[in-house]
């Protein structure tokens, strides 16, 4: 790949824009996972020949800038929800964060170039620093681990294996997976241990997906409502009381199999809770008799406004509250946002120039015979760490969002892919509720067992699958990955000093 350092400075920056676009094409909603190998190949073949760090960091950065522009290009739809207000932000929102988040590439390729003065050395450098990299974007500034590497292997029998190493586990595999036949002196040898290698990965996970979804024990029957309300007019007026009677008579609706948790989605009505008791106590008379209800809404206490999933009692009244303790930043609350607010800038979901408050309290929501779940509201869902308790062993995970700020394309669609890791990493069913879609149920190798698509409004009846045992990622979170990380990286500054 001589070739292209010899380049000059534009084609190699275009040519390296398009192999981070083919590297992107694996996340959803594309999903072509043998196009993004071969440009991840391209990649580090590329990168294989650059020995000087400054000139490897501007790769990366370009490779990074391509990957994120190929599926990330929903973060301007909500800034048109009100595009006389906020449209004007969009390109910038793109630009700013295409561009931010290739820096964590370009920390990863810059250092990787720095460690290994050979050629083998750099490309091994690279699996530990790039997953490093990666895993300091998923924590740092609240973190953003949205479009993983490693969640290009969804569609795949091996991701399966996020149930042992996770996300970051997934991504070093990758790369490990692309830099293997580079490392061997004999590349016919190392493409023949390469395969071998991806075919064992490939059948243990085929075996563990061979093996059906089943229900849990005595079963309990899980009604999800998917209203179809549009951003835009979720809030007007003279639309709010035609989706609230909408989930309402979903929630009535007689079908063959009889719910005993009925679940709205995130900001399901428009009144602040406790503001109408009369309105919370008909979804309860609505739902079928003895049947639990979630609702999602918000509600303020004192001067702290909250975005909060909600277990209704027979009177309407709340029996339980989760707040969401991981909020959006930009979106449900500014930086600063009292001061800025003086000067027209709000979170986009904000109601005050504070915006929402952070819930201090993760725990688990006790629904008695349907167990205990974990709660997550919207965002959380792409924290794998969010999902993981310790102490005590959740019956399933469950999601309430409003997806209609994505729009219609990617970012439902990737939400959805995450929210499946996130099932096959715990072993646990994951359950989701969104307002515009995609609503539904996935059990815990991932498989989406019954859902209602984009832009639909309806109901869904679905048996709450059976759990898995508790899995090895659920007990070292991202702790042992990223121990593996460090001794890899020690290896190679033990090399580099010795040299």
């Amino acid at each position: 790949m001589r070739w292209f350092v010899a380049l000059s400075r534009w084609p190699r920056f275009l040519l390296t824009l398009l192999l981070g676009v083919g590297i992107g094409t694996g996340q959803a909603p594309w999903s072509l996972v043998p196009v993004s190998l071969v440009a991840l190949f391209l990649a580090v073949w590329a990168f294989s020949a650059i020995e000087k760090p400054k000139q490897a960091a501007w790769f990366g950065w370009a490779l990074g800038t391509g990957y994120f522009a190929a599926f990330m290009f929903w973060i301007v739809e909500p800034f048109l929800v009100e595009p006389e207000v906020y449209g004007w932000m969009a390109p910038f929102a793109l630009v700013f964060m295409v561009a931010g988040l290739a820096l964590f590439w370009a920390l990863g390729f810059g250092v990787a170039a720095a460690l290994g003065r050979n050629r083998r050395r750099r490309l091994l450098a690279l699996i530990v620093t790039l997953g490093l990299a990666e895993l300091l974007r998923s924590y740092v500034f609240t973190g953003f681990p949205w479009g993983l590497l490693g969640y290009i292997w969804l569609d795949t029998p091996i991701a399966q294996l996020a149930a042992f190493v996770g996300p970051h586990g997934l991504g070093a595999l990758a790369l490990g997976v692309v830099i293997l036949p580079m490392v061997f002196s004999n590349r016919l040898l190392g493409g023949v241990v390469e395969l071998v290698f991806v075919a064992l990965l490939w059948g243990a996970g085929g075996l563990l997906l061979g093996q059906p979804a089943e229900p849990a024990q005595g079963a309990k029957i899980i009604r999800l409502i998917q209203p179809n309300a549009s951003q835009q007019q979720k809030w007007e007026p003279e639309f709010a009381p035609i989706f609230y009677a909408r989930q309402l008579g979903f929630t009535a609706a007689v079908s063959e199999t009889r719910p005993d948790l009925v679940i709205w989605p995130e900001a399901a009505v428009t009144f602040w809770l406790g503001d109408e008791p009369d309105a919370q106590a008909r979804i309860v008379e609505a739902a079928p008799e003895n049947a639990q209800v979630i609702i999602g809404a918000r509600r303020y206490a004192g001067r702290r406004i909250y975005n909060s999933m909600v277990l209704l009692g027979k009177d309407g009244q709340p029996t339980d509250i989760y707040d969401k303790t991981h909020l959006v930043p930009f979106g449900e609350y500014v930086p600063f946002g009292g001061f800025l607010s003086r000067f027209g800038i709000y979170g986009l979901a904000a109601e005050d120039g504070a915006g929402f408050s952070s819930g201090t309290d993760r725990k688990l929501l006790d629904l008695g015979a349907l167990g205990k779940v974990v709660p997550l509201i919207c965002y959380e869902s792409i924290f794998p760490n969010l999902s993981r308790f310790t102490d005590q062993r959740p019956d399933w995970i469950l999601q309430i969002t409003n997806d209609a700020w994505f729009g219609q394309l990617a970012g439902p669609q990737q939400h959805l892919a995450q929210a499946r890791m996130r099932a096959i990493e715990q072993g646990l069913p994951f359950v989701r509720a969104a307002n515009t879609g995609v609503s539904a149920v996935i059990d815990p190798r991932g498989r989406i067992v019954a859902q209602i698509g984009l832009g639909k409004a309806g109901f869904l009846d679905v048996p709450l699958p059976k759990a898995e045992k508790v899995t090895l990622y659920n007990k070292t979170g991202d702790f042992a990955v990223l121990v593996l990380l460090l001794l890899g990286l020690g290896s190679v500054l033990i090399a580099r000093i010795r040299n």
